[in-house]
């Protein structure tokens, strides 16, 4: 539990909106191009890339170089061969089938009117070319065709097909209760196994299945035979009842309660491995780019007894040693961290106290690897107040000849604040040094008071005026 709880120590709510909004990005490419070469390309891509982390954690330096190389280059590669598929993507009209959307493969598809009218121009030997794609996509290996995103019905079916109509050559594309295109040239299959009498048709089924997972149903147009292709697998129909029992099982598990099911189950399967792929990108970010600084913050003291006051402390400031990401590292600014350290069960005397993870706050995703010193010394004592005499600083010599006979302070007296402790040993306070050098005769001076210890302060004015009487000396 401690590793995890290191991994994840300083995550911030930013981190989880990154995290759930690049996630929420790569399970909309999953479901936009699932089904598709370009996600398994992407998928290989992964391996790779997990390949070359792994080789990086072995100290493998050339197969991680290798590795990189490969994914560089495999990028192109699917960006060139399969731009059709990826085009067709992102040119989805709907805003919502590209944002959130969720597209059902054949499901609610009428079986039914498609078996009736595969029979009905079997019956009249019309050749006839159907395409159900299950869960690959065909933009990468069909060709031409028109757009018609039309209704599925036995009319419009049969009618494509007529020999007068100018699309009855190509294949049609059937997605639900939709014919999407007609026109459409599939591949030719390479396969020499195939019997001689095919045509042209059942080898662009064959080829189409080859290379997708889709189901091709062909109508021979000279022997007026229905022939079903799916995989490698060649279906010779007998009649209509055993066409539609191969279309409801290949074709027709999404349309029931068990494929909803199996494509809920495989949704969420991807939404948790996009959650998890992303977080541990983020791990990766957020530990590989870890670094250290050191930042010296002074030390505030809270919620103190108003009685008493800090007469010293062993240190003002506290060095602080922290780790985090490189760019959260750079971005800090001392007022972001704050040291606060508790008097409420402060005595008067010299106190303890120990500095904590639990006294500093840190920015988010920051955290905190060394304090010094970890402990400091705070003493405290309580406030008095005590009457002190003025005595003045004097430095210096008089001019030869002359006496002072006489030097007062007004007030003679003045009130000083502080600790109980520092005012214990003091009997008197003395004003700023002032020089007798000069002084040739009486006068008055405006001096400042010494607070020694600083702590001490002054009830009233600290200006004093020193009233001084200088005389002659008498001569002898």
């Amino acid at each position: 539990m401690e590793p995890l709880f290191y991994l994840f120590s300083g995550f911030r709510w930013q981190d989880a909106l990154d995290i759930l909004l690049n996630s929420y990005v790569l399970f909309r490419l999953y479901v936009l191009f699932r089904g598709t070469n370009v996600i398994r390309a992407l998928l290989t891509i992964c391996v790779l890339w997990v390949a070359g982390q792994a080789a990086v954690s072995l100290g493998l330096i050339i197969t991680n170089w290798a590795m990189q190389g490969i994914i560089t280059v495999a990028a192109l590669v699917i960006i060139i061969v399969f731009r059709n598929e990826i085009s067709s993507v992102f040119q989805t009209k709907d805003l919502k089938s590209f944002l959130w959307g969720i597209p059902r493969h054949q499901f609610h598809t009428p079986l039914n009117i498609i078996a009736d009218s595969v029979w009905a121009l079997a019956q009249k030997k019309i050749g006839a070319l159907i395409v159900l794609p299950l869960k690959q996509g065909l933009a990468s290996v069909v060709q031409g065709g028109i757009s018609l995103d039309g209704k599925l019905s036995q009319e419009l079916l049969v009618s494509a097909f007529w020999p007068d109509n100018p699309i009855h050559d190509g294949a049609i594309v059937i997605q639900g209760d939709r014919i999407i295109s007609a026109g459409v040239i599939l591949p030719l299959s390479k396969r020499k196994d195939l019997p001689s009498f095919f045509g042209t048709r059942h080898r662009a089924a064959s080829g189409l299945t080859e290379l997708t997972d889709a189901l091709v149903i062909v109508v021979s147009e000279e022997r007026g035979k229905v022939t079903l292709f799916k995989e490698n697998q060649v279906y010779d129909i007998r009649n209509r009842l055993a066409l539609e029992k191969l279309l409801q099982d290949h074709a027709g598990d999404d349309s029931t309660k068990k494929g909803v099911r199996h494509q809920t189950i495989e949704l969420i399967t991807a939404g948790l491995i996009s959650l998890f792929c992303i977080t541990g990108i983020w791990l990766s970010f957020s530990r590989g780019m870890e670094t250290l600084a050191t930042h010296e913050i002074p030390v505030e003291f809270i919620n103190p007894d108003q009685k008493m006051e800090i007469i010293s402390s062993s240190a003002s400031n506290i060095k602080l040693l922290i780790s985090g990401a490189k760019p959260l590292i750079n971005a800090i600014k001392p007022e972001q961290i704050n040291i606060k350290l508790n008097l409420s069960q402060s005595v008067v005397g010299v106190n303890k106290l120990s500095v904590t993870k639990a006294n500093i706050l840190l920015p988010p995703g920051i955290r905190l690897k060394k304090i010094e010193p970890s402990e400091l010394d705070i003493t405290l004592d309580t406030l008095i107040k005590k009457e002190l005499p003025i005595q003045p600083n004097w430095m210096g010599k008089l001019p030869m000849g002359v006496v002072m006979k006489e030097a007062k302070a007004i007030p003679k007296t003045v009130r000083v604040i502080g600790g109980s402790l520092a005012l214990k040993d003091i009997s008197t306070i003395f004003t700023k040094q002032i020089s007798l050098d000069n002084l040739t005769e009486s006068g008055t001076a405006t001096v400042d008071l010494v607070l020694n210890p600083a702590s001490l302060k002054l009830e009233n004015k600290n200006k004093i005026q020193i009233h001084y009487l200088i005389s002659k000396k008498p001569v002898l």
